[in-house]
């Protein structure tokens, strides 16, 4: 399988090469482009367990390692991490459904994919007979950096240093982050959004392209976050398990339509569900939810992307994002592979802040996608709400997923089957989803899980619940253009 830097033909990579590399030494993002070559046949998954599926799903992605090194590493990843050997439950919630993705071991659906990653990683190394160690560098707006450290944590041959908006993360995400165990694993916070921390890490990559100084350590950088392509092809597995799990249980016959309604900032999670899509799924819409930091939801109905807005801090942290960088894949396949069009649109979102997509490829993005957006209260309302008459509890950012359905269902319903994808636990973010049931909440995020489980008697996960017996390891906190001298410091 070949991988196309989305910004220029002259970078290729097979998928070992890409997976190792993370980004394209143009800046690009490498994405594969023949997925006839990638179609999965669905009736074959019906009778295959979570961990075949996958397997299967991302093997077919990641064409370069054998079927036997991907069963392998797959089982591997997922073995005594999640809570079910079922990973990730389909509930059903009034008519319609929610995809629980945050089973794994830091209790958002970034697990799934990063629980797999370092073993990719390591893999691939193997296979190009790499020796240098590798150093992941990751911004997270706050379920990346603790799942991240979590898969990466003292796995040999490599490093990984996380970097997370000051002040920008629950207290339960900030304190999963920096208890985190490991020799190899660092934390540091940026002053800045997470806008700010991940343009510093890809300015990072592309000093090094340009000045070559972590090879002058015994090193090579690569990224954990969906920039890479081994982090978004798990991903797309759990769509074709959701839509299995469906047929199996009468909801749906195969080859029925299913929506599925992500909430989304960088744009990685829900475009999983386009290569699903394009490796055969029947999906009906993919509805993309945005909190109150509503830029995708402005491109999706406008096809001008504006990155000059007020930035909100919201109760959906990891959805605060104005710089989604998997839209630019998006835009390559939605192109043709049109990679001047790619680059020009990314310089004009680098140097003017700005770009209009041509309203061709908006038209087919309408075709598939819709959009809508939730802020702070609607989000609240909606887990009041259903927690009320449905007895399910959903985290902030379901909520907005969840709202958001509301709205597609009252003005574009189609008549097929609905899930919203669940990406943490409720007690990731106990504040807030209290203050949706109760006037009565805790200053401590700590207090405010114990209450919230004394109300509903939702289980606490247990990784969450033995955070606040853990002391802080990690206090770095650097200017977002200090970044660059505080990787190379860390490797020296």
């Amino acid at each position: 399988m070949v991988f196309y830097s989305t910004r220029s033909k002259a970078h290729t990579a097979d998928s070992t090469e890409a997976v190792l590399k993370g980004i394209a030494p143009d800046g690009g993002l490498y994405t594969p482009v023949d997925f006839e070559q990638m179609r999965v046949d669905i009736g074959a998954l019906l009778n295959m367990s979570a961990v075949e599926i996958s397997a299967e799903v991302i093997g077919k992605i990641l064409s370069d390692f054998t079927p036997e090194q991907m069963r392998a590493l797959i089982e591997a990843a997922y073995d005594g991490k999640f809570e079910t050997e079922d990973l990730t439950p389909v509930e059903k919630v009034g008519d319609d459904f929610v995809l629980e993705l945050f089973r794994g071991p830091t209790s958002a659906f970034k697990d799934v994919a990063l629980s797999v990653l370092p073993r990719l990683i390591t893999a691939a190394k193997d296979v190009l007979g790499v020796k240098d160690e590798i150093v992941i560098l990751t911004a997270t707006s706050g379920d990346t950096g603790k799942a991240a450290l979590e898969g990466f944590h003292d796995v040999p041959g490599t490093r990984i240093v996380v970097f997370y908006p000051d002040g920008g993360v629950s207290d339960v995400q900030k304190a999963q982050m920096v208890t985190q165990a490991g020799n190899n694993v660092g934390v540091c916070a940026v002053k800045g959004n997470f806008d700010d921390a991940q343009t510093g890490v890809k300015n990072i990559f592309a000093d090094d392209e340009q000045n070559r100084w972590a090879a002058e350590n015994g090193a090579r950088l690569s990224s954990a976050n969906s920039i890479n392509i081994g982090r978004l092809a798990p991903q797309v597995a759990y769509y074709f398990k959701a839509y299995c799990d469906l047929v199996l249980r009468g909801e749906i016959r195969l080859n029925d339509p299913v929506n599925f309604v992500v909430p989304t900032g960088n744009f990685g999670d829900i475009l999983a569900g386009e290569f699903a899509r394009r490796m055969g799924l029947p999906v009906a819409k993919l509805v993309c939810a945005s909190n109150a930091n509503n830029v995708l939801t402005d491109f999706i109905r406008t096809g001008v992307y504006d990155r000059r807005r007020e930035f909100y801090k919201t109760a959906s942290p990891s959805m605060d994002i104005l710089v989604s960088s998997n839209l630019e894949r998006y835009l390559f396949l939605a192109s043709g592979g049109d990679f001047e069009l790619v680059a020009g649109l990314m310089a004009d979102l680098r140097d003017k802040g700005v770009y209009t997509a041509p309203e061709s490829l908006m038209q087919e993005m309408r075709d598939h996608f819709s959009a809508g957006c939730a802020d702070d209260a609607a989000a609240l309302d909606a887990i009041g709400r259903v927690w009320r008459e449905h007895g399910y509890l959903m985290d902030t950012h379901t909520a907005v997923g969840w709202a958001v359905l509301e709205q597609f269902k009252a003005n574009e319903d189609n008549g097929w089957v609905n899930v919203v994808l669940s990406t943490a636990s409720p007690y990731k973010f106990s504040r807030d989803v209290l203050s949706a049931i109760t006037d009565d909440v805790p200053e401590s995020g700590f207090g405010a899980m114990d209450k919230l489980n004394a109300i509903t008697g939702v289980p606490v996960p247990a990784a969450l619940a033995a955070l606040r017996e853990k002391e802080p390891r990690f206090t770095d906190c650097v200017e977002k253009d200090e970044m660059l001298e505080y990787v190379k410091e860390r490797l020296k």
